[in-house]
Order: structure tokens, then C-alpha cells, then sequence
């Protein structure tokens, strides 16, 4: 391009400025509309920027909360010399393994390492504090540190009240003290009986949560992980460092060591699955705002037909006119970038306690913004407000001349060749989006969904003339709404397209989600029978642990029907178990065993082969292994009938085994081996075996007492089972535990016979998603449309039509955008769902083993909601339309 050219098309951009800038102010609520379209997503954004960056700290900001009032801090946890990085962040073993210390450092040894002169003050992290609040036990973090202490008085802030400084006294954190439900001055007990009185609450900048702070002088065999802040007489020297690390101590230091190697921590790079998916997620957010912006722009270019003729009369070319019209995005997207930018930050500022208190639960960094985000966010809402105006800077540089100078419409039809492409890049998604479905390609399967949407996007000006042409045959209302639509194709299209993409992805995602669920529920397999109870130890197995009766009497307070019966696993004879460990299972025989691998291509007979299908699923909530049993806890492992259970009882009396696989019984007996961890060979013997039926569908195997010993096993305890009447709740678990804690810590698993995961909020959140969208696109539509039709609506003053008919225009208005763009929404994600649905279907019917595959489920939330929004949407139009009609002198 030569000087000259350049000069006239700055010279071109700097008068189309102009004209939009006055053009902005002079219809200041279409621009006050495009602004907040604009604003809002910038606004989401940079909120979301500048946050992360006061939250992601720098080194100095996560050093300064390590070393406190000292110049450097110990941990001091291996045994072995290590190599650190120039910050003591990192450290690793020189040489082999590392070996971990097996009790904390005392001060004196710490001194002995350090120059003569230092001050070391220890803090201890990671501690536990057990207490009761009602009945209930409460576990907090705790830490133990002398807050007096100018070392370690940095660390954290007293807001109220004094540090703890006597062995019984402690101070909690706000949230803590809302927690225990106590005040300063109360008394604080824990399980183990110890009894602590609050004197201050204490608030940590790197955990606003639960904190209990104990005195500095916490016994030395309390567990925790320690770090001590030293206040070195003198600088820093690189040799003590050396010495340090040779005994196995970390140093973390304010300034980087030298001759030490450097770590950067910033800011995770995604891999190029995750960027694709947040590249597709992200332009499909921009086609949205483009979508939901450009009917405001296409009006304004008919508004400004005569103005724009004027222009090509005085000289100008195509491209002056496509130049003055793209002006316009420049400026209200800059605009709207402008706004949304000081509007996210100044939000980020203000909610800045909320975000610490609530999101992350400790304190951001300091007040900084995110200039390379903003940047970014600032240029894509730029970019947004000039592709929502390509469009019409393309129809106004078309437009006749004679035409825009009367002031008449364009009756110009959108070009075929805009239908070829929407319904070529349609087919194109829908094919893309299988293909990599059923490679499990998530960035593949989002691009061909959004290809897909914007093909029927370049379809959708050809279906409003279409229906345009149709409604003829309607009342003259409803005709006169989809007249508008067919001849104003520029304004509506864009937001039934809008509605459209947020309705389809809503459906498609709600679909998967939906089907997902299904197939979840009907692979899920509980391991007890549902509502039953699992308890088993928390840590070691105690060597004494509590019988039945005692557990059974502190449960029923409880659950009171419940029945409790011990369990108990095999495990090696008392002489080897504590070098090898054993696992017992029952052997299928080889001729009913698959004779296809588990991996590489199988015939397709193996499909169909009985041997290959199992008739059990693996247990999903609760496992339990081989047990060893009297026939006591059959009922409530298995809940099969009563006869049954009889049967199995005898086989066990006998000294025999219970399975619930039949194949693994042969002529009354069972093969039963026992594998040693060891990699010892297995070793095993047939014993009486019976193969229980009816009850809960998961592979068993129990071992009677006497066939533990036969094969050289001995019963370990394992827990308790509960069995009862129905399934207890969560609060009921919580007070079950509780209930037990003085027995010594269990955990207990609740058999559940549906998953527990509920997507119905997320579909409920999509649903509300997509109608916020089409309600926005029909209330835009139809106020353009209105302020577009003022003449329409005169000359049915100038006949006499009722003043009811604008009322009921603007609900036609809105119900052809809301409608139309639902259903074709609806529509576009149920065959988006179908297709990847159908795909994954196909890529499992390949596989081996044989996999389930997903039903098709319409979520009933989903579309419910998506059918109530037009509604909501045409009432909104008629309720907030005045119903009296304009009369208006007209010259022409």
C-alpha cells in the first residue's frame, strides 16, 4: 500500500470516528443498550482477572507469611544430607531415598547447628484439636506457636483478646469460635479430657478458616510438622546453608541463595486439550455476545439509510460505507470494554473480603490488576462489538442508493449461498463432533457442536423468510409479527440465532449430563445391601477391640433397630503376618473360565460367549473382601431369603465356603486358593462349597472359621456390620460416630442403592442459563422491533385498530424470537446429544471388555423450563407495552 493510499484510509477511520462517536450520542439508548451487553461479560472477566492475580502471591508475599519476624526458617525432617532450591521451597534427598525423621528436633539440637547468638522460636503445624460441641465431635486444625514472641508475632493477627501463653489456654480463629459456639473465657474440652480456657481469637492470613493456636509450649511428642524461625546474629552466609542441608535441614531464606537453582512458580500452562476446549467454550461465549449485539447495529443501519446514501452520493465507496458502520463497533465496543473494565476491577477491589472469606479462605496479596488479562479481555470486546457490526457494514455498503434516499426498505433476499454454507457447516460439526466422541476427544467433540450451531446460524435468515411467507395464512397480528421478522432479517435473525446456541447447548449438555446419570445408576452396584452399615477402624486394628454387644448397645441409641454383628477378614497365620500378607478367593474352573484375553481384538463371538459375561458387578460404595464367618453376618452382607441363608449357615457349620458365583461350584466343592504378597506360589484345597442365590448381585466368597484354619488362615477383625430397617441419613451417621468415638475412632460407609451424585441443579442452572438469554434476546428484539415499526403502527391508528392490537403485536414479536429460536434450539441440541450419544454408543460396542451403553435421556427440568420462557417472554412484551397507538404526521 502505497503513502498515499495509507494517508486516505487513516484519513477514512478518523472521519468514520467521528460519525460514530456522534452517532453514539445521539441515540443514547441503543447505545446504552449495546454498552451493557458489551460491559457485562468484560465485567465477569476482569472481576475474575484481577482477582486471581491479588490471590496468586508472589514469592516475597509467600515467604513474608514462612519466616515471620525471622531472617530465615528450619524444617528440619530428614535424616540424610539434601540439595535445595535458591529459595528453600524444594528440597530432595543427595543421594537414594529420602528418610524421614522419626521424632521432631528439639531447640537444643537446632542451636547447636546455628552460630553462636541465634534465636530460634519453634511453630508447629498441622495439628489436630478434637473436641466436642454437643454430641457431635468437631476436628480443627491447629497450630502451636508463642505469639509474644517477636519471631513468630508476624504470623498472625490478634483481633480480639490476648495470645495463649499458659499450657492450658488456647485462641481460635473467628470461624473456629463460630464453630465451637464459645467466647473468650470459656472453657474449651477436649475428647481426651484435657480442658483449655480461650483467651484470644487469632486469625491466620493463610487460613481464614477453622485454626485452634495452642502455647508455644506444646509437649515435644505432640504430632505436627515443625519449622523454626531463627534471627541470625549476622547476615546470611552460604556456607551455614551448606552445613544445614548436610544434615538433612531445609533453609528457606528472604533472598536466593547463591549458586543455587531456581524454580519459577507461575502460572500453570494448560495442555492442549484443556486450551482447546477453553478456546471453543470461549469463542462460543463471543459468538453470543456478537449474536445477542448485532440487531442493535442492524437497526441503526436502517435508521441510517439516508445518511449512509448521502455518503455514497457525495463520493463514498463500499468501503467508506463499510468503514462507517464498523466505526460503530470500534467505539461502543471499546466502550463497553471501557465500562466492564472499570466496573470488574472497581467489583474486584470492593468484594475483595468477600472472595478471601468465602472463595479461597485466606488473604489475596497485595492490590494489583492483571494488565496482560485486561489487555486481552479488552481487545476481545472490541472484537466483539466489530463482528457484530460486519453484517450490516456488508448490507449498507450493498444497499441502492435511490432507495436509501427515498427512505425505502432493501427488498433484497438473503443470498443462497449463505444457506449452502450454514447447511454444509452443519453437516460438517455433526461429523466432526461424532468422530471425536468416539475418540473421547472433548476439544473435538465441542468444535464440531459449535461448527454445527454456527452453520444453522448462516441458515436461519433463509427459515424467517420462509416462515415469513407462511404467515399469510395467520390472523393479522401474529402475520404482521412474522412480516417484520422476514423483512427486518438482519435484526432478527441474530437473536433468534442467539437464542437459538443458548438453548441448543443447554439441551446437549443437559442430555449428556442427563444420560450420564442414567448409565450411573443403572451400572451402580452397592457392596451391602442398600441402607446397611459398614464400620470399620480408623488406623491400627486395636488389639482389643469392643464386642458387638457394646457396639450394638451405643448404635441403637441411634439407629434403634439396628443389628450389629462383628466381620472379620482372613489374614496369615500369627507367625508370618507380619511379613507377608495373604488373599484368599475361590477359583472358577477352567472350563467355565473366558478364553479371550482382557486386552488386544477379540471375535465378535466373545460378545455373545456366556463365559464372557459376568453375572456380577463390581461393588461400587462398599468393598468388602473375603470374609471369615459363622454364618452370623450373611444376612446383612448378602440379604438373601431366608432359606437361602439357612442352606449357606449349614455349608458353614460343615466347615465348607459360601459363594454367590455358582461357577465356582463343582459336584458340592469349592477351589479355594491363597496368594502371598510375597510372590510366594499360591497354595489351596477343595472344600465343601455352597453357592448362595437371591441376594445382593456381587461376588463373595465366605470362609467358615474351619476353613480359614484348613488353608492356614486366621480371622482379623475388621469392623461391624449394621443392618437396618432403613437407610440412615447423614445426620444419623454423623451422630453414629460420634456415638462411638469413645470406643476408638471408626469410619462408617453407608450402602446406598442410588449413586449420590444429583445433576439436577446443574440442568436446573443451564435451563435458567439459556432462559436469561432468550428472555435478554426477546426483549432487545422486540424493543427494536417497536422502535423499528412505529409507522406500521400509525397507519393502524390512521384504520381504527384497536389499541389492544400493539399490545398483542408485541407478543407476537417476542413469540416469534422466543419460540422460534427455542425450538430450533431444542431441536439442534437434541441432535447434537443423539449424535455424540450415538458415537460414544458405537465406541463402546467395539470395545473389550463389553461395555454398557448410554440411553438417550431428555432431562424433563431442562425442557420445561426452555417451554415456560417464550411464554414468560410474551407475556413480559405484552405487559410492558403500552397499549395506546401513535399518531404521527407523515409527509412522504
Amino acid at each position: 500500500m502505497t503513502g498515499g493510499r495509507l494517508a486516505a484510509v487513516r484519513g477514512s477511520w478518523r472521519t468514520a470516528l467521528r460519525i460514530a462517536r456522534r452517532e453514539a450520542r445521539r441515540s443514547r439508548r441503543r447505545t446504552l443498550l449495546v454498552l451493557v451487553m458489551i460491559a457485562l461479560p468484560v465485567l465477569g472477566l476482569s472481576f475474575a482477572a484481577v482477582s486471581y492475580d491479588m490471590g496468586d502471591l508472589t514469592r516475597a508475599e509467600r515467604i513474608e507469611r514462612q519466616l515471620g519476624g525471622g531472617d530465615v526458617a528450619l524444617r528440619w525432617e530428614s535424616l540424610t544430607p539434601v540439595t535445595q532450591d535458591a529459595w528453600g521451597e524444594s528440597a530432595w534427598p543427595v543421594q537414594g531415598e529420602w528418610v524421614g525423621r522419626t521424632r521432631p528436633a528439639t531447640g537444643e539440637e537446632v542451636r547447636a547447628l546455628l552460630p553462636e547468638g541465634s534465636r530460634v522460636a519453634r511453630t508447629r503445624w498441622w495439628m489436630t484439636f478434637s473436641t466436642r460441641v454437643g454430641r457431635h465431635v468437631e476436628s480443627i486444625e491447629a497450630r502451636a506457636l508463642d505469639l509474644t514472641d517477636p519471631l513468630t508475632r508476624p504470623l498472625a493477627r490478634v483481633l480480639d483478646g490476648r495470645p495463649p501463653v499458659r499450657p492450658d489456654e488456647i485462641a481460635v480463629s473467628p470461624a473456629a469460635l463460630r464453630r465451637l459456639e464459645t467466647r473468650i473465657g470459656d472453657p474449651v474440652r477436649t475428647v481426651d479430657g484435657t480442658t483449655y480456657r480461650v483467651v484470644g481469637v487469632v486469625e491466620y492470613p493463610d487460613n481464614l478458616r477453622d485454626v485452634i493456636t495452642l502455647p508455644g509450649v506444646t509437649p515435644e511428642g505432640a504430632a505436627g510438622s515443625d519449622t523454626w524461625l531463627v534471627d541470625l546474629p549476622g547476615p546470611l552466609d552460604p556456607g551455614l546453608v551448606d552445613r544445614l542441608n548436610a544434615q538433612g535441614v531445609q533453609v528457606v531464606a528472604r533472598e536466593p541463595l547463591p549458586g543455587r537453582e531456581e524454580f519459577s512458580r507461575g502460572m500453570r500452562m494448560p495442555d492442549a486439550d484443556e486450551a482447546g476446549v477453553v478456546g471453543v467454550v470461549g469463542g462460543l461465549g463471543l459468538l453470543e455476545v456478537v449474536l445477542l449485539v448485532g440487531p442493535a447495529f442492524a437497526v441503526s443501519v436502517r435508521r441510517r439509510r439516508r445518511d449512509l446514501a448521502l455518503v455514497a452520493v457525495a463520493g463514498g465507496d463500499a468501503s467508506h460505507l463499510r468503514r462507517i458502520v464498523l466505526a460503530d463497533g470500534v467505539v461502543l465496543g471499546a466502550g463497553g470494554a471501557a465500562l466492564g473494565l472499570l466496573l470488574g476491577i472497581g467489583a474486584a477491589f470492593a468484594g475483595r473480603p468477600l472472595v478471601e472469606q468465602y472463595l479461597l479462605g485466606e488473604r489475596l496479596g497485595a492490590y494489583r490488576i492483571f494488565p496482560g488479562a485486561l489487555v486481552a479481555i479488552a481487545a476481545t470486546a472490541v472484537l466483539a462489538g466489530v463482528l457484530a457490526a460486519m453484517a450490516p457494514a456488508w448490507t449498507a455498503a450493498r444497499q441502492d442508493v435511490a432507495t436509501g434516499l427515498a427512505g425505502r426498505r432493501d427488498a433484497s433476499r438473503p443470498r443462497r449461498r449463505w444457506l449452502l454454507i450454514g447447511l454444509a457447516l452443519t453437516v460438517a460439526g455433526t461429523a466432526i463432533a461424532a468422530f471425536a466422541a468416539g475418540r473421547t476427544s472433548q476439544t473435538g467433540v465441542l468444535a464440531g457442536v459449535a461448527l454445527g450451531e454456527l452453520g444453522l446460524v448462516f441458515c436461519t435468515p433463509t427459515l424467517v423468510g420462509v416462515l415469513g411467507r407462511a404467515g399469510r395464512l395467520l390472523p393479522l397480528t401474529p402475520r404482521l409479527a412474522l412480516r417484520d421478522a422476514s423483512r427486518n432479517r438482519s435484526s432478527a435473525a441474530p437473536a433468534i440465532s442467539a437464542v437459538m446456541a443458548a438453548v441448543a447447548g443447554s439441551v446437549a449438555i443437559g442430555v449428556y449430563v442427563a444420560s450420564d446419570e442414567t448409565r450411573s445408576r443403572e451400572l451402580w452396584q452397592p457392596g451391602l445391601p442398600p441402607g446397611n452399615v459398614l464400620l470399620t477402624h480408623s488406623g491400627d486394628i486395636p488389639a482389643d477391640p469392643p464386642s458387638a454387644d457394646v457396639v450394638a448397645t451405643r448404635a441403637r441409641a441411634v439407629l434403634p433397630d439396628a443389628t450389629v454383628t462383628p466381620v472379620a477378614i482372613p489374614g496369615c497365620a500369627v507367625s508370618v503376618r507380619e511379613k507377608d500378607d495373604c488373599a484368599a478367593y475361590a477359583v472358577v474352573p477352567p472350563e467355565q473360565r473366558c478364553p479371550y484375553a482382557s486386552s488386544g481384538p477379540v471375535p465378535d463371538s466373545a460378545r455373545r460367549d456366556p463365559r464372557c459375561v459376568s453375572p456380577f458387578q463390581e461393588p461400587v460404595d462398599v468393598y468388602l473382601p473375603t470374609l471369615v464367618d459363622d454364618g452370623g453376618a450373611l444376612a446383612a452382607v448378602t440379604g438373601a431369603p431366608a432359606g437361602e441363608l439357612a442352606a449357606a449357615r449349614r455349608t458353614l457349620a460343615a466347615g465348607g465356603v459360601v459363594v454367590t458365583d455358582p461357577r465356582r461350584v463343582t459336584d458340592g466343592q469349592v477351589q479355594v486358593e491363597v496368594n502371598y504378597n510375597s510372590g510366594g506360589p499360591p497354595t489351596g484345597r477343595l472344600l465343601p462349597g455352597y453357592a448362595l442365590r437371591g441376594g445382593l448381585e456381587v461376588d463373595r466368597l465366605v470362609l467358615s472359621p474351619a476353613a480359614a484354619d484348613a488353608l492356614g488362615l486366621t480371622a482379623v477383625p475388621l469392623g461391624y456390620l449394621l443392618d437396618t430397617a432403613g437407610s440412615p441419613t447423614e445426620r444419623q451417621v454423623e451422630m453414629l460416630t460420634d456415638e462411638l468415638f469413645d470406643l476408638g475412632p471408626m469410619s462408617a460407609q453407608v450402602a446406598t442403592a442410588d449413586p449420590p451424585s444429583d445433576q439436577r441443579p446443574m440442568l436446573l442452572l443451564l435451563a435458567v442459563a439459556s432462559g436469561v438469554i432468550t428472555l435478554g434476546a426477546a426483549a432487545v428484539a422486540t424493543g427494536l422491533a417497536a422502535a423499528e415499526g412505529r409507522r406500521d403502527l400509525s397507519t393502524l391508528a390512521a384504520v381504527g385498530a384497536d389499541p389492544r392490537v400493539r399490545r398483542l403485536l408485541s407478543l407476537c414479536q417476542a413469540g416469534v424470537i422466543a419460540v422460534l429460536g427455542s425450538a430450533l434450539g431444542i431441536v439442534a441440541g437434541l441432535g447434537s446429544a443423539v449424535v455424540v450419544l450415538a458415537a460414544l454408543n458405537q465406541r463402546y460396542a467395539e470395545a473389550w471388555p463389553v461395555q454398557a451403553p448410554y440411553p438417550v435421556t431428555v432431562p424433563g427440568v431442562t425442557l420445561a423450563a426452555l417451554v415456560v420462557v417464550p411464554l414468560v417472554a410474551m407475556g413480559g412484551a405484552a405487559l410492558f407495552t403500552r397499549s395506546r397507538l401513535p399518531i404521527e404526521r407523515r409527509l412522504d
